[in-house]
């Protein structure tokens, strides 16, 4: 691979480079989402068993932040980046090895594990070079430039599928594990201002309810947490309304879903557009009240309107709309509140969200009849507590 570049706190990562290691999650979650429909179907095996495949995933995104924080707030980003995605890969060849349900499901909890890195300590990264306000930007463009990876991910996995199979998805992500696992090694540079010393067990759990005692961060990361509960109670049950209650092929989900794609990544521009000048607080309320709205009109279209694709991607488009401006600005907040540990916070945060959508994305497969209007009821839940949680942003941020 060659030999690393020499840590520099002067240097600052490369763009594309932040862009590929935020979106390498998403992706890989994305991809196989379009197949699960045709996993029950490979594996005999119902809904709720397939579902496993993506509540799992989930947490172990959930699980993995509460380490990545820490260790890198004290070995530092780049090492824990690196061990990070060399997990990804041996996790992606199992996944595509695999010969049973069981096994395919802790595969992609290593999987998920490995991918979710970048997630995480992106935004601890850009923290450590940027101010708040100039964070909650830069977090924006680099989420903009991220979404490519989810808008593509469901069409590349339901033609995959169709074409070659659902192992062909899973070799898929090898494809982007690896050739990600050789960029960092040669590009990235290490950012951590200040090494924090290990706090072991006890510590960490002081540190964590140091972070909870903070009224901001409580209020930022539930307002994160609730904005990312409407996107995967959608995720979790739009592919069966689609597929199974519409009678449509997963091709059809994967096309609709890119103008989520889009619509959230016009979102982040927003964000990284606006958020400095007219500042957090009011990007978050803009961003939030969009999200809210969109899905108490999902929840009126699908009861009342005709049963038809529309009647979810369209309303969920102002949804993504909304998240792609609010979350840059909720994530940016919470990892402010005590910069000295933001991965730490970056952690805790992404815990919180990924955990809380891990139970979502479950509770919708049980209760989804394939109407749709489980899934948007259980949205319209998750945007009135982000309304709530809104209120409890202390003034003055």
């Amino acid at each position: 691979m060659g030999p690393p570049p020499a840590p520099t706190q002067a240097r600052r990562p490369p763009i594309w480079l932040l862009v590929a290691l935020t979106g390498a999650g998403p992706f890989t979650m994305q991809i196989l989402v379009p197949t699960l429909p045709a996993l029950g179907t490979a594996f005999a095996a119902p809904p709720v068993s397939v579902q496993l495949v993506l509540t799992l995933y989930l947490a172990g995104v959930a699980i993995a932040p509460l380490f990545y924080g820490p260790l890198s707030d004290r070995f530092g980003r780049r090492p824990v980046l690196l061990a990070a995605l060399c997990l990804f890969v041996v996790a992606s060849l199992a996944a595509a090895a695999v010969t049973s349900l069981t096994g395919l499901i802790w595969a992609r909890v290593a999987q998920a594990v490995g991918a979710c890195s970048g997630m995480v300590l992106v935004r601890a990264i850009i923290r450590d070079t940027h101010g708040r306000e100039r964070s909650a930007s830069l977090i924006g463009y680099v989420t903009m430039g991220m979404t490519v990876a989810p808008m593509v991910a469901p069409m590349v996995g339901a033609l995959l599928e169709q074409h070659a199979g659902w192992r062909a998805v899973l070799l898929a992500c090898l494809a982007v594990a690896a050739p990600l696992l050789v960029a960092t090694w040669r590009s990235l540079p290490e950012t951590l201002p200040t090494p924090q010393k290990l706090p072991g067990l006890a510590g960490l759990l002081r540190l964590y309810g140091a972070l909870l005692a903070q009224p901001g961060f409580r209020a930022y990361a539930a307002v994160s947490t609730c904005s990312t509960g409407i996107f995967f109670a959608f995720i979790s049950g739009a592919p069966y309304v689609v597929v199974n209650g519409l009678g449509l092929p997963a091709t059809a989900y994967a096309a609709a879903f890119m103008s989520i794609s889009v619509s959230y990544a016009l979102g982040n521009f927003l964000a990284g557009r606006l958020s400095v000048g007219v500042g957090l607080l009011p990007m978050l309320r803009a961003g939030v009240g969009l999200t809210s709205v969109a899905a108490v009109g999902m929840l009126a279209a699908v009861m009342l309107l005709p049963a038809h694709i529309a009647t979810l991607f369209g309303p969920m488009a102002v949804v993504a709309l909304g998240n792609g401006i609010s979350q840059p600005n909720a994530l940016a907040g919470a990892v402010s509140v005590r910069p000295e540990l933001a991965g730490t916070a970056s952690g805790l945060a992404g815990f919180a969200a990924m955990a809380f959508g891990a139970v979502l994305s479950y509770v919708v497969a049980v209760i989804e009849t394939g109407t749709g209007v489980a899934t948007a009821a259980v949205m319209c839940a998750c945007g009135i507590a982000a309304q709530a949680a809104l209120r409890l942003v202390p003034k003055g941020g």
